[in-house]
């Protein structure tokens, strides 16, 4: 069902999109958000409006990727406003009521083409909600479904829910937002602050019910470029190469987070635009002959119309509305990363399909303060792209713009070139100054293979990249918020 979903009614900050994509014996599973939709199809399509919650209409549905496959069963799981109530709007600002907002985890049977409710909670309070279904992830030792939620005010943490339904125990208290299975481990993030992001990784022991938290501490120990990174929000989660990948805004986290001592996880700077939203953020990864195939997407979250008396929100506004590149898909098989695509505002969600790959895109972003609208404002649609084709391809070109006013004195970048003919870096310094470019690999473990000083006058300067083979960081030694900052690829 590769079609494109203009904007309808779905009362919500912005943009919701695809989510949840699934291809599994036969049928390909999503929902779509602000509609709260879920549809299932094969021969036949089956959509589903969450009437299991409420009389409608609704809206919401998932915008997190939180779905998992046992044996014929799909479970999935979100939030959904049901029935969705929106306030109104006063003078260009929207808001909605929050007391009929649900999380919920369903099953739907591909055998009996039956819908099931397992699980659904709400605080029915008008600006709180509980929190939302953000990971499902399937314990096949004690053949239960593990829950992750951290997007929300109350009932936070990592949850277990029995297969049927009639069993939901809360395992961690620690605030959860995405995860994965790690050997005979379920990983999750610890993200007990929304603002500052992951602050560590906390791994459920399946087999002794245990759990192994790892803190970071100091994330510029940690690094591999020796600097540390600002709001490291959550992004997603993988098993491979018997390492755990955790992707947040800024780059990934890779390593052993149950035995450090065997190989302590290392943050690598992926990415990263300092105050800004590009990132893995409300996206997914896949397992791609044998690698991983990352997203960072380019504008997820946006604001408009902040709150009154709210100057962060204020800030925020120019932060999060400043583009600093387009969205990439990143092709990793260590030692090296390798852009593969480049796309629009984001990709929200991906799966494999025999030897397709189908992406869930979206024109707009998420919003907050108060942009809410009656409507889901957002285009939204599935496209196919060939498997070999995608990983055989030439690197697409690529410009990144960043301001000195967004990264100020820490570093920045971590961008791959592996596989460019042609790459340049271009300052506009606003005065004397120097930049510090630190190149790595990806590796296992990830290489740093040191760093060298570029002096900069004021004016336009030129540094050709095409010496870097790997991932290239940067950091300016003294802030210069008039600097404008353009690399650009080829």
């Amino acid at each position: 069902m590769l079609q494109e979903y203009p904007p309808r009614y779905g009362p919500e900050w912005g943009s919701g999109g695809i989510f949840g994509l699934k291809y599994f014996k036969g049928v390909l599973y999503y929902t779509l958000a602000f509609e709260a939709s879920a549809y299932f199809v094969d021969d036949e399509i089956i959509e589903y409006r969450f009437s299991e919650l409420g009389p409608g209409p609704a809206s919401g549905g998932d915008t997190y990727n939180a779905v998992d496959v046992v044996d014929d069963k799909i479970y999935f799981g979100g939030w959904v406003h049901n029935p969705a109530v929106f306030k109104g709007k006063k003078d260009f600002a929207g808001e909605i009521d929050f007391r009929n907002k649900y999380s919920h985890v369903h099953e739907y049977d591909i055998k009996e083409r039956r819908m099931k409710l397992l699980w659904k909670d709400s605080i029915h309070d008008e600006f709180r909600w509980a929190g939302e279904v953000s990971q499902i992830i399937y314990d096949p030792v004690k053949d239960v479904l593990l829950i992750g939620r951290s997007d929300g005010m109350e009932n936070l943490g990592v949850y277990e829910l029995s297969r049927d339904g009639g069993s939901f125990i809360k395992l961690s208290d620690v605030p959860a937002l995405k995860g994965s299975l790690y050997l005979d481990y379920a990983c999750f993030d610890m993200q007990p602050n929304w603002m500052i992001g992951v602050d560590g990784i906390q791994c459920l022991d399946l087999v002794r019910r245990v759990w192994v938290r790892h803190e970071v501490g100091d994330w510029a120990e940690s690094s591999l470029d020796g600097y540390g990174v600002l709001y490291r929000t959550s992004g997603y989660a993988v098993s491979a190469y018997t390492r755990y990948w955790h992707f947040m805004r800024g780059g990934v986290l890779v390593g052993n987070p149950v035995e450090p001592e065997v190989e302590k996880p290392v943050f690598v700077r992926l990415f990263d635009f300092g105050m800004n939203v590009y990132a893995p953020h409300r996206s997914n990864a896949l397992n791609l002959g044998g690698g991983i195939l990352a997203v960072f997407n380019a504008g997820t979250h946006g604001f408009i119309h902040p709150h009154e008396g709210s100057p962060e929100e204020v800030d925020l506004r120019r932060y999060f509305n400043t583009i600093a590149a387009p969205t990439t898909l990143v092709y990793i098989t260590p030692p090296q990363a390798r852009i593969l695509a480049v796309f629009g505002a984001r990709i929200t969600s991906m799966t494999k399909a025999g030897s397709r790959i189908l992406l869930a895109y979206n024109t707009t972003p998420n919003l907050g303060g108060k942009d809410s609208t009656p409507i889901d404002s957002g285009v939204r649609g599935i496209m196919s792209v060939d498997e070999y084709s995608l990983v055989s391809s030439s690197n697409p070109p690529l410009t990144i713009r960043v301001h000195g006013w967004a990264v100020g004195d820490s570093c920045f970048g971590g961008v791959p070139l592996t596989g460019y003919k042609e790459a340049e870096l271009i300052i506009r310094s606003s005065k004397p100054n120097e930049i510090i470019i630190n190149s790595y690999d990806i590796g296992l473990p990830p290489l740093n293979y040191g760093s060298e000083r570029y002096k900069l006058s004021e004016g336009v300067n030129r540094i050709d990249l095409k010496g870097y083979r790997n991932v290239v960081s940067f950091k300016l030694e003294k802030l210069d918020a008039d600097a404008l900052i353009n690399v650009y690829l080829s």
